[in-house]
């Protein structure tokens, strides 16, 4: 399975353009994160672990797959992640959540821990990290340096709008983790935002300025 897919499918390239629509407002923002995350997430877990379990139909009993093992670990990045975990959870309802929390530093946007809660027993759950942008790709490799840390293995990351610098920087760092990108943009800017991007991801789900 490839490490790194950018997404070429009409459905999410068309909900992304709605969510760079400056004019678009934070309930339909919000209600387009979920759309997205979910249509990312049918991908992204096409390797779930499964096995067969017995079952009776209204015909006759079989065998038929079901999601095995310790199953599904939604970790989001604070804040903003937090827009994309629904979107997954009505795909895999039985998932556990985590948290990350981090803040950047204004002057060298690096990024630092305020919080990490995860799910336990980690090590034997599948995780999918979620945060709407990927920029410069510091909090996206501090999030899954905290999760190997506490003994995550087999780690996804989803990002609906990726820079180039920050996807190589994340695909360096963390070369065993698979990536999922609903769209590559152009550059950084001098502040460190995508363009053309979409603006602050967190305010524009949260309605905050």
């Amino acid at each position: 399975m490839e490490q790194t897919i950018v997404f070429n499918h009409p459905l999410i390239q068309h909900k992304i353009s709605k969510l760079r629509d400056k004019h678009t407002g934070t309930n339909e923002f919000r209600a387009l994160v979920e759309e997205i995350a979910m249509l990312m997430g049918y991908e992204a877990l096409r390797d779930l672990p499964v096995a067969d379990v017995e079952i009776e139909t209204p015909i006759e009993t079989c065998m038929t797959p079901m999601i095995a093992g310790r199953k599904l670990a939604v970790v989001p990045i604070l804040r903003a992640g937090l827009g994309m975990v629904n979107g997954i959870l009505a795909l895999v309802p039985s998932a556990k959540v985590g948290h990350i929390g981090l803040y950047r530093d204004e002057v060298t946007h690096e990024p630092h821990e305020y919080y990490c809660k995860l799910p336990n027993p980690i090590d034997e759950r599948t995780i999918v990290v979620t945060d709407p942008m990927l920029a410069t790709g510091g909090s996206a490799v501090a999030a899954v340096d905290f999760i190997k840390a506490h003994g995550g293995r087999k780690i996804k990351f989803m990002a609906i709008i990726a820079a180039p610098e920050g996807l190589k920087r994340l695909q360096n760092a963390h070369p065993d983790i698979q990536i999922y990108v609903g769209h590559l943009d152009r550059c950084l800017n001098e502040n460190a935002y995508i363009c053309p991007g979409l603006g602050d991801a967190g305010d524009r789900i949260f309605g905050t300025k």
